[in-house]
């Protein structure tokens, strides 16, 4: 059986994983060069953290987000290639004049999940992270994590060729029917096709862009095992501990399809975000900087939707890391019970 998948994101190299693995050959389609980091999937922060979104989520957020970890390990396991991944659980952390906040964060968890207390812990910052003992009382969430997305991302792709896929670089996929990839300069058959080209899709979807940005900083001095999240009146800033003195820091969302550098406004209070957090920061250096725009439904949440010979995966919005294992899994569900429906239907005229 001949597959062909426009958009090489998570989504997308993810669901030719699994596709792959099935024994069916397999086309992806990538408007990006092959080695590319243009896709939004490269400037997640990898955050695996379904308890914490519920404060500005819905359910089901948190319900696909625990079934990807579920599926995460496994994942990685199937890769060759090595990919930082980590489930230590995370911090929640605030200045003292705003536990207030931290409070409504808390309450607003409970409210969402009625078994919220089976991951969420008062504790003092001080027994997670030594060095943010300043912060006095937060929250602890057992069950949260991380993986490197630029690592798993690379995995997939290094996987992906080695197991024979065809990927097709730099083309612009144009439109999606039934059985069909039209590009900007030829027309392709399958017996089936799947749309998981994000914002890509937007002619035919709903979409609309959130801007995200990220700092990459090096600071030898700062020692924060944990990934932490520090709540304030205005912004929610996390604070990603990676390999090698590497922290990623980040939370803005901006509703504009604005590709352009991260602002001097966001720079500026993603920064002292991270200088009240821990006074080391001041000595780190800013290694990477990365914007891009993240696509959402007017709901805020993923569609995963099959038809007779074409499927389409989109909305992932600011979750595309957390969500996409469990979505990738509900669409290779709907698609094994529509190809055991088309045999048994096959089978019936023969007989």
């Amino acid at each position: 059986m001949k597959i062909g998948i426009a958009g090489a994101g998570i989504a997308g190299r993810l669901l030719a994983w699994q596709m792959i693995k099935k024994g069916y050959e397999v086309t992806l389609f990538d408007k990006n060069s092959l080695n590319s980091e243009a896709a939004c999937s490269f400037a997640a922060a990898g955050i695996l953290s379904p308890l914490a979104e519920l404060e500005m989520a819905e359910p089901t957020i948190f319900e696909l987000g625990s079934r990807s970890m579920q599926l995460y390990p496994e994942l990685i396991k199937e890769l060759e290639q090595s990919v930082f991944y980590r489930q230590i659980g995370s911090l929640v952390a605030a200045h003292s004049s705003d536990k207030v906040e931290l409070n409504h964060f808390h309450r607003m968890l409970k409210h969402k999940l009625d078994r919220c207390d089976d991951y969420v812990q008062n504790i003092a910052i001080a027994d997670k992270e030594p060095e943010l003992a300043h912060m006095g009382e937060g929250l602890w969430v057992t069950n949260e994590g991380q993986v490197d997305t630029i690592g798993l991302l690379n995995a997939l792709q290094q996987g992906l060729l080695k197991k024979g896929i065809e990927w097709k670089e730099r083309v612009e996929v144009e439109a999606i029917e039934p059985g069909q990839i039209k590009t900007n300069t030829e027309t392709y058959s399958f017996d089936w096709v799947f749309d998981c080209r994000g914002m890509g899709a937007k002619n035919e979807l709903s979409l609309r862009a959130v801007r995200g940005e990220l700092l990459w900083l090096q600071a030898e001095d700062v020692k924060i095992e944990h990934l932490t999240r520090l709540v304030h009146p205005r912004y929610r800033i996390y604070i990603v501990p990676r390999p090698n003195d590497i922290y990623l820091l980040g939370a803005t969302e901006i509703e504009s399809e604005d590709y352009s550098p991260v602002s001097v406004r966001s720079s500026l209070e993603l920064l002292s975000a991270a200088y009240s957090l821990h006074k080391s920061f001041g000595e780190a250096r800013i290694i990477k900087q990365i914007v891009n725009c993240r696509p959402a439904l007017p709901d805020n949440l993923p569609t995963v939707e099959l038809e007779d010979g074409a499927g389409k995966i989109n909305g992932l919005y600011r979750h595309g890391i957390l969500l996409a294992p469990a979505v990738v899994e509900q669409m290779m569900i709907k698609f094994d019970q529509a190809i055991r429906s088309q045999t048994e239907g096959e089978n019936a005229v023969n007989s």
